[in-house]
Formats: structure tokens, sequence, C-alpha cells
């Protein structure tokens, strides 16, 4: 199919504010359900304005590394992000941050109760208990109960929040909960952290991961290595270390010690976010006890964006909005001031990302104007163009602009929210006929042009009438009510009862009550 050009091109400062992530939390207001949180928020509670981040004109691929120091300054990433996360305190959240770090625990804590009796979240548990149970300091294994050592503990946890499929997304490719979360709540139990001390540990984890990776998901995807893990490996570091009330010292070490421990190879995929929760948890421990780090192993000549990125000019192969360039010393600019972890949305559903927002704008289409699955005639939907070739375009396993329509694809997703006006939360039974009939009606059109996760969908009618509607990007980023409320419909494929659901819900949703954080770890044993 081809391309759709554009007059203009889009920048990624245009690209945010295509999506409204470039508003400040005032400007967020206007976006409802998330409108009541926001509103409390402080004006610096906003997601990061890509824009404000861009560098100069790109060096020349080729050209020779320039002085590391000359570009990042006179202190190293490692240590700036160590620095704030050290001194970072619940306190200087604000409410949309805190929030989010509510509902983020509650959909990795469902994840985890769904994974467990999933293949992949039973063989991680079973490997835990056969090789790492028993350990005299260990930490607990969600569901299960039993205790493992801490790396042991975070490597099944995080296997069983992946299985189970509800995991949040940053741009596209990258799950940030499904290494943070169980990396926390192994240092939470052996720290005895409170709710507070919970929270800020994941916000600065969050904040850290996403700043490292925004710019160059698409550049590490094109060099093999998958992005969720090479980065969520940071953040799960980060937020441990925190719990633990290591020193700036201590973090820089462990972020360094992050850099050699990274890894995921888009060849095999077998051993994702698991994997970076277990080295996380390895990093931190390593360098409580003494192990050093070096002090500039992010930016470095031969640091970790020369091995993952290609380079430490910030040089791209690839991006989300056209840019060949991402300036490394801005990675930390305003950090704890503008918060980049508020574009992560809820993937509520159990498949691909990119394919969310296409069931959500296709059934409220068919909502307001009362369309019928007899009264469609075809059904059209231009997006992201790095969509449709995933994981990448330097090698594509799966295109969803050509071939054949098949289960699975965007158009079966987008025909399935005409057809049924939204799509179960938990998997099962056969694929309603209408809807296997439809999706080869449906044709997916790549542009450079369109936000991440937000398709511009025409319904043509057989009357000879089309109904369009512009996603904003915005469609699963909602507070914690909003959350809670979508994610009950996960109840029946539960290991535990709809009551002690809710307990979980409600200890969520009080996190910064909650004297030790480790409750939540009790409220998911099966046999409790």
């Amino acid at each position: 199919m081809p391309v759709e050009k554009a007059n203009h091109k889009l920048d990624r400062r245009n690209f945010l504010r295509t999506t409204g992530l470039a508003a400040s939390a005032a400007g967020v207001a206007a976006f409802s359900p998330f409108a009541p949180l926001t509103e409390q928020a402080n004006a610096g509670a906003r997601a990061i304005p890509q824009g404000e981040r861009d560098g100069a004109a790109a060096t020349p691929p080729g050209s020779p590394t320039r002085a590391t120091r000359a570009r990042v300054g006179d202190v190293s990433l490692s240590r700036q992000f160590a620095r704030w996360a050290a001194r970072l305190r619940y306190e200087d959240l604000p409410p949309a941050v805190i929030d989010r770090a509510k509902g983020f625990t509650l959909q990795a804590l469902s994840s985890a109760l769904l994974g467990s009796q999933l293949r992949a979240g039973k063989e991680a548990v079973a490997l835990v208990l056969e090789e790492e149970a028993g350990a005299r300091s260990g930490a607990t294994l969600l569901v299960n109960g039993a205790k493992a050592n801490k790396s042991g503990a975070a490597f099944a946890n995080s296997e069983m929040v992946y299985a189970g499929g509800k995991l949040d997304s940053f741009r596209m490719l990258t799950h940030p909960g499904t290494t943070i979360i169980p990396s926390a709540l192994v240092a939470a139990e052996a720290q005895g952290a409170s709710g507070k001390e919970f929270i800020t540990a994941l916000a600065a984890g969050y904040e850290v991961m996403e700043r490292m990776a925004a710019d160059f998901i698409p550049t590490v995807m094109a060099r093999g290595f998958h992005a969720s893990p090479v980065f969520g490996i940071f953040g799960g570091a980060i937020a441990a270390a925190k719990i633990l009330r290591y020193s700036e010292d201590q973090i820089t070490n462990a972020i360094g010690l992050c850099a050699d421990l990274a890894g995921s190879n888009l060849e095999s995929g077998a051993l994702r976010e698991g994997a970076a929760a277990r080295n996380a948890m390895l990093a931190v421990l390593l360098a409580k006890q003494g192990h050093a780090g070096g002090e500039a192993a992010l930016e470095g000549p031969a640091g970790f964006y020369h091995a993952y990125a290609g380079n430490n000019r910030g040089d791209l192969t690839y991006s989300f909005t056209g840019a060949r360039h991402a300036d490394l010393p801005t990675i930390t600019a305003s950090l704890g001031k503008e918060w980049i972890l508020l574009e992560t949305l809820y993937r509520v559903y159990s498949i691909a990302g990119y394919n969310i927002a296409h069931i959500e704008v296709t059934a409220k289409i068919c909502e307001e104007h009362n369309i019928r699955y007899a009264d469609v005639d075809r059904v059209e939907a231009v997006v992201n163009w790095l969509e449709t070739q995933y994981p990448s375009p330097a090698f594509p396993t799966r295109r969803e602009d050509i071939g054949e329509a098949t289960p699975g694809s965007t158009r079966y997703y987008s025909a399935y929210g005409v057809v049924k006006r939204g799509f179960p939360l938990l998997p099962g039974g056969a694929d309603p006929p209408e809807v296997l009939e439809l999706m080869k009606r449906v044709t997916i059109i790549p542009s450079h042009d369109m936000a991440l996760f937000a398709p511009r969908i025409t319904i043509f009618t057989k009357d000879g009438k089309s109904y369009t509607k512009q996603a904003t990007g915005r469609e699963f980023i909602w507070d914690f009510d909003e959350q809670a409320r979508r994610i009950r419909g996960v109840v029946p494929g539960l290991p535990i009862t709809a009551a002690r659901f809710e307990e979980i819900i409600t200890a969520c949703r009080d996190l910064d009550r909650q004297e030790r954080v480790d409750k939540l770890i009790q409220l998911t044993l099966a046999k409790a």
C-alpha cells in the first residue's frame, strides 16, 4: 500500500502535540477521564515534548566520536540519574505521578495472577523452585508464596507478569512495569518498605528507564536487540536501589553494572524482561558489595549507547517521528520537573500494543453513529508506519499493511471493534465469523505523519456515507479509578476470589497509606 505523504514534516514537537502529550498538566486536564487527576497536579507534571529535547543538526555518520564530557558536561548521565534518584522524596511527586504508580502496580499484579496459570509463568516458577528456593534472605514468589533468592524471585515474578499479557506500554515496544515492579517488590519485601517508599521508587525507575529509551527504541530494535529488556534493566535497578536506600555512588555503580548485564536478542526472542529483572537485582546486589560500575558507562566512547544504538553521538537509524538525531545531554533535562512516565499506556488487551486503539476507535465510531456490521462496506486505517513493520523495518516479521488479513493482525482487531464494539480481556471462544469476513475489507495505510497508537479510522457504509475518527494516542491513559474499572474484567480468569481481588484494588488505591507494601504480595497468594 502507498505510504501517505504530507505537505509538512512531522517534527518531534508536532508528533507529541498530535497526541496531546506536549501539554502541561493543566492542558492535559482537557482529556477525560484523566482530567480530574491532573487538575490536582502542579504545572511541572507533564509529559516531555520531544522537540524540547532535540539537539542541533545530526553529526554525519562516520564522524569521529566527540569527547564524552564535551557532550554530556562535567557529570555523567549515570551520576545525574543516581543523584536525582537518591534525593527524590515522595513529597516531590505530583498527584498524577502518584496515581499512575498505583495504576501500574495494579496492572502488573493482575497480569501476574493471570500469568501464574500459563505455561511460561509455571515454567519460571518451577525453575526457581528447583534451583533457587529456600534462600535465607530471599523474596516471595507472587501467587505461589514460596521463597527464593532475590534474583530468582524477580525473574519468576516478571515472567508471570509478562505471561499474563496485561502490560503497560511506553512508545509501542517497551513494557516498563514488567521489569520495574517485580524488582521493586523484591526490594520492598527485603527492606520492609512503606507504600510511599514504593511509589517513589517506581516513579524513579519508570522515569529513568523511559528517558533513556524514548528516542532510541526503534534504533535499538533495528540492531537486533529488544528495547524493552535492554532499557528495562535500568528501571528495575533504579527502583530496587531507591527502596534499599542506596547512596548516589551505589546507584551510579548499579547503573554501570546494568550496562554490562543488559541484553535480549530479537532473533531468539525467548528471554526478555524476566532476565532483565534478574540482572537488575544482580547489579543492585553487586553495587551493595562495593562492586564498581563505569562512571561513563552510558555515554562513553565504548558505552551503552555506542553498543546498543551504534554510536554515542545520538545518531538514529529509525525514529517514531522521522528525527535522525537525539541529543544525549538532554536526556536528563528538567528531571523531576517534567515526567515522561505520564506517557505510559495501559495495555489492558493481551495483544500487540499498536492494535489496542483500533478496537477502541472503531467501537466508538459505531457507537456514536449506530453503525452495525451489516451496514459496513469497508474500513480504512491510517497509522504510524512503524506500526506496520514489527518488530523493526530492518527485519519485519509481521507486515500489517500487505498480504492476507489473519486473526491477530491489525485488520482483525479493527474488524473486531466494529462487530463487537470491544474486545474480551480474557482469551477463549471462537472468532465471530463476521470478524473473519470483515477483516478482509479493512485497509491499513502506513504514514510517516501519524503519532503512535493514534490511527485515523474511517468506516465506509453501504449507503455511501463515511465516518472518520482520529485517535489521540491517549485512549489508554487514564486515572486509577478507570484502571480499576477496566481491569475488573479479568476476575473470572484469576486464581483468587473476586473479593480478594477487590482487596488488591483497595490496597493499590491506598498504597500511599500502606505501612508495608509487601501486603500486596500476600494478597496474591492463591492459598492464603
